[in-house]
């Protein structure tokens, strides 16, 4: 988290109302008042998707919420599950599903990632659409061999006479702020090298609620990775009605001919004020791609914008070694190598485990992602 400070002075008794962790005298009856603000990234809304009916204003966890409730609703034999759910959830997405649907389809498990993984496969190979819930990214270790050597081997295993591709996990992921070691990460880039999983992390309401849907018809296991800063800091409007958004496709969010950037999930944000510093400070303009799924990823659309602009850094919060950006960047070497004008630049997390107070130094942030847009263009 990145803390931005803002001050005033305060003279006379208004210093009495604020909390003195927050007052630095200036001088014999004024004091200069510090705020905090608890993001790092300035959230940029979508304009709603056309031709999808009316749009009601939600913010993440809310769509989440009505892509479910869709799911359930369309389909007799969605279930839904994880630890808390049946009461909407620790983080409020799964609320009055199980007033609504009842508590055959909505339902708590134990405290048992590998349980709820093991029993999520055996449901969806038995015929049903599982939306499970991992309540927390970090704790999905547990689970891995389920997820790898399970769900995502089973119809190769079988021969295809067997599946379970009606399968999604969803997890909450990502940095807040304050959650430290055990409530930060994103483990997409484990996940990546197993076949036959497909991974989506979202950047928006609109984007998840369609991600989502989508996840949930495919006919793969898919994680689905939610950046959970984004559950109240991000708020747009967004059809109410049921549209899925395409699997494997990046979204060039921002265009531009002279660096290529490359993010997904609330990173894409912090790409997106980047481009518009680079633009505004350098003369410099950024193309912005936000991936959308990590696996499988779209190929054709980074190599396009790279042999365009010659110039790319990608980013995100993860670690940097074995990093999914890694992949990205051997690719673009690969296939754009004649029309480099500079080494890819990666922009990530530091190879050490989530820090708590030092979480503002961990995450790139944008002033690490302007160091490097300078990098690129100064080779």
């Amino acid at each position: 988290m990145a803390t931005h400070n803002l001050t005033r002075v305060v003279t006379g008794l208004a210093k009495k109302n604020l909390p003195a962790c927050l007052l630095k005298r200036t001088s014999i009856n004024s004091f200069v008042v510090t705020k905090r603000h608890a993001t790092h990234f300035k959230f940029y809304p979508d304009p709603p998707p056309i031709d999808c009916g009316p749009t009601e204003k939600m913010n993440l966890f809310q769509s989440l919420t009505s892509a479910m409730d869709i799911s359930l609703s369309s389909d007799p034999t969605t279930l839904v599950f994880g630890e808390d759910v049946a009461f909407g959830g620790v983080f409020r997405c799964t609320v009055d599903l199980k007033e609504k649907y009842g508590q055959d389809r909505v339902f708590n498990t134990p405290l048992c990632e590998q349980g709820i993984a093991g029993f999520a496969i055996g449901a969806a190979v038995a015929g049903s659409t599982v939306v499970a819930e991992m309540q927390f990214a970090d704790y999905i270790f547990p689970a891995f061999d389920q997820i790898v050597n399970e769900a995502a081997k089973y119809r190769y295993r079988s021969g295809g006479l067997f599946e379970c591709g009606k399968l999604t996990i969803r997890s909450p992921c990502g940095v807040v702020g304050h959650g430290g070691l055990y409530h930060s990460q994103t483990p997409e880039a484990h996940f990546a090298h197993a076949a036959g999983l497909k991974i989506v992390i979202p950047r928006s309401p609109i984007q998840a609620k369609g991600l989502l849907l989508a996840c949930v018809r495919d006919d793969n296991p898919c994680l689905f990775f939610e950046p959970k800063i984004l559950y109240r800091a991000a708020e747009e409007d967004v059809p109410v009605g049921d549209y899925t958004l395409p699997l494997g496709k990046a979204e060039v969010v921002r265009l531009g001919h002279d660096v290529t950037m490359i993010g997904y999930g609330t990173q894409v944000h912090v790409l997106k004020e980047v481009a518009e510093m680079a633009h505004d400070e350098l003369g410099i303009s950024c193309e912005v791609i936000d991936l959308v799924t990590i696996t499988p990823w779209d190929e054709e659309a980074v190599c396009k914008s790279a042999a365009k602009t010659g110039r790319v850094i990608v980013s995100h919060e993860s670690s940097l070694t074995g990093g999914f950006a890694a992949e990205i960047a051997s690719t673009i070497q690969k296939e754009c190598f004649l029309n480099l004008e500079a080494p890819v630049e990666r922009v990530c997390g530091y190879d050490t485990p989530f820090p708590h107070i030092l979480e503002p130094y961990f995450i790139p942030d944008k002033w690490r992602c302007f160091e490097a847009v300078k990098n690129v263009t100064n080779y």
